[in-house]
């Protein structure tokens, strides 16, 4: 699971690198995601649409984030404790 970490960091990393931080809550990072609410992050098994992320980690994320990196290792330990890693 370890490269599947990896990649899914990568992209999310990526994905909302471009957001007007801080972002106070999750519709501030929609304007940052290609496809929106639509946009699919998709390694080794595991595949996500934002909107199902934003479904299953709104209880594992605490706004506001002040750049990226704090919001993904956030977004990665809540996968981790939905078991979606």
């Amino acid at each position: 699971m370890a490269d599947v970490e990896a990649e899914l960091r990568e992209q999310f990393t990526d994905a909302f690198k471009g957001a007007s931080y801080p972002v106070n809550n999750q519709m501030d990072l929609v304007p940052a995601l290609p496809n929106g609410p639509g946009t699919k992050f998709q390694a080794g098994d595991v595949t996500l649409t934002a909107m199902e992320m934003a479904a299953k980690l709104g209880g594992h994320q605490e706004f506001p984030y002040e750049d990226v990196e704090s919001l993904v290792d956030d977004v990665i330990a809540g996968l981790k404790a939905e078991d979606v890693l």
